[in-house]
């Protein structure tokens, strides 16, 4: 049976120190492999700066998580709190996306209700993220609600543009995720790649870029490949999982990703590759360590 835990559920578990099963049991029946000197010089080509998000992994603590991850290459652990910074760089890996509690998918900038609030806590985080040296925060749309599609571009340029000049001093870039939907986000208005691209574009501004997130938008529109060689200037970053179930990224779900990677590279891109799929492996750690393997290209 597919894994139907979700990123919101994770987050809130996470936060509050505790997983979806008790932590206790978790962490006797989980078990990350062992790995001999051999396997640790097996490192990634380099061609792309490997990421896992957070929330994936909610019953490991986070440092040993990190060490793991570092242990295989990877570079940076995405969608992190500020509290949880400190913890991955001691292992040499960098916070690749940083998010915060208040940071919500379905309230967004597309409502001007929002707009005070948002500010006040997005410039508390560029703030935070940028003295240590992060350069991606995390942002949403929020959902429709009944809202046509160029209201909503508008009402969050309006909320975005001063948060964006405020960053850019800062050398920080606002990443806004494209998420479906059809599926996982029922309402949410940045569900296509162009409304994201038409966003961009009304901000004026170019540290305001997508985060194109490869399952979702498979999920809404396909043409995976040529959309990224299309919209690669207003994407800098990706996140993957398996479509159709959002689990591994092996030869059970639909898209190849070793040639969605090579076309990545192709457009000389430079961020992170996030893998934000659910494993459903009894060893969720080699889940990773194949998709990191498949990935490295």
């Amino acid at each position: 049976m597919k894994n139907t835990f979700n990123r919101r559920q994770a987050l809130k578990n996470i936060a509050l120190g505790t997983g979806a099963i008790g932590f206790g049991s978790v962490l006797s029946s989980f078990s990350v492999p062992e790995f001999s000197e051999e396997k640790k010089s097996d490192r990634p080509k380099n061609n792309i700066n490997h990421s896992v998000c957070r929330w994936t992994f909610p019953d490991v603590p986070l440092d040993k998580l990190a060490a793991d991850c570092a242990a295989i290459g990877i570079k940076a652990i995405d969608l992190l709190r500020p509290s949880e910074w400190d913890t991955v760089e001691k292992h040499g890996l960098k916070c690749s996306m940083a998010t915060d509690d208040f940071a919500s998918i379905e309230h967004g900038f597309n409502d001007p209700e929002n707009h005070k609030e948002l500010q006040k806590k997005y410039k508390e985080l560029i703030e935070k993220a940028s003295k240590q040296g992060i350069k991606n925060v995390i942002c949403f749309s929020g959902n429709r609600r009944g809202m046509d599609e160029e209201t909503g571009i508008k009402n969050c340029a309006e909320g975005l543009i001063p948060l964006l000049d405020y960053a850019k001093e800062r050398n920080v870039v606002l990443v806004m995720e494209l998420l479906n939907s059809k599926v996982n986000h029922p309402d949410y208005m940045c569900d296509h790649t162009e409304w994201g691209v038409a966003l961009a574009k009304e901000t004026g501004r170019d540290n305001f870029k997508l985060l194109y997130d490869i399952y979702h938008m498979q999920v809404m529109e396909g043409d995976v490949i040529a959309t990224i060689r299309k919209y690669h200037p207003y994407i800098n970053h990706y996140h993957t999982a398996g479509v159709p179930g959002r689990n591994e990224i092996d030869e059970t779900q639909e898209l190849f990703y070793p040639a969605i990677m090579k076309a990545i590279v192709e457009t000389g891109f430079d961020g992170y590759v996030a893998q934000e799929f659910v494993p459903t492996a009894e060893n969720k750690f080699n889940s990773l360590e194949e998709a990191i393997r498949i990935c490295d290209v």
